[in-house]
Parts: C-alpha cells; sequence; structure tokens
C-alpha cells in the first residue's frame, strides 16, 4: 500500500492516471503527449504506477499499451477513506432528521427562530456525534 501512496502522491502520475481513465488502453506517445515532459520521464512515471500495480500493460504488435487497475485505488478507499467517512455521513444523517422533525419530509422554507439557531450549531453537532 505503501507504494500507491507513493504513486499517488505526485501530480503527473496523478494526470497519467487520470488519461487513462478517460480512455484505456493507451500508447506511451499519447499518454506523455499531454505531459509538459520528455518521453523518457513519462515512461519513469508509468514504471512507478506499474509498480504500485495501478497500471498495468499488454503488448499488441510493436505497441505496449497501459490500462488502470483501479483495485488498489479501491483497497485504499476501503481501508482508510471509508472508515474516517461513516461518523460523518451518520451525524450528516441524524442532523437532517432532527431539522426535519422525525416527520421524513423537508423543513418548511419560512424560517424560524428555531431552525436558524439550530442551523448555526450543525457543525457543532457534528463535531459531538462524531465523538460518540
Amino acid at each position: 500500500m505503501d507504494l500507491v501512496f507513493k504513486a499517488l502522491a505526485d501530480s503527473s502520475r496523478r494526470s497519467l492516471l487520470d488519461d487513462l481513465f478517460a480512455r484505456d488502453g493507451q500508447t506511451l506517445g499519447e499518454l506523455g503527449a499531454g505531459l509538459e515532459m520528455t518521453r523518457f520521464g513519462a515512461m519513469k512515471h508509468l514504471r512507478v504506477l506499474e509498480r504500485a500495480g495501478l497500471v498495468t500493460t499488454r503488448k499488441v504488435g510493436r505497441e505496449k499499451l497501459h490500462y488502470l487497475n483501479p483495485l488498489p485505488i479501491q483497497e485504499i478507499h476501503e481501508r482508510w477513506v471509508s472508515k474516517y467517512a461513516a461518523p460523518w455521513l451518520r451525524a450528516m444523517s441524524a442532523i437532517k432528521s432532527e431539522l426535519e422533525g422525525g416527520s421524513g419530509r423537508p423543513p418548511s422554507p419560512i424560517a424560524s427562530p428555531t431552525r436558524d439557531r439550530r442551523a448555526t450549531s450543525g457543525h457543532a453537532q457534528i463535531a459531538r456525534r462524531i465523538k460518540k
């Protein structure tokens, strides 16, 4: 997983991944055209992405095609992002239900002092709910 984080740390490598996401199966020349670097520089970045498992290659005739492998990014999401996002989502859902009065329908567009006070204290409510 360290290799994936190292690979994602560079903006040129992230740009290469974005290009492959937009159109999979590109050659080095096609990928390098979007970067402001030499062909050799692009090749070095692709090698780092390959070692991290983010890019796979396949030879077709004389061409070497590069393909995005999203599995390592999904593993990072499952391991790191989702566990930190879950408390925020639960807190936001609870605040939404509270603001809606538990009726399941959106609050009236007419502002009331109580509703205004609850809306301004939303950040504090999120912080309290996350700590639970």
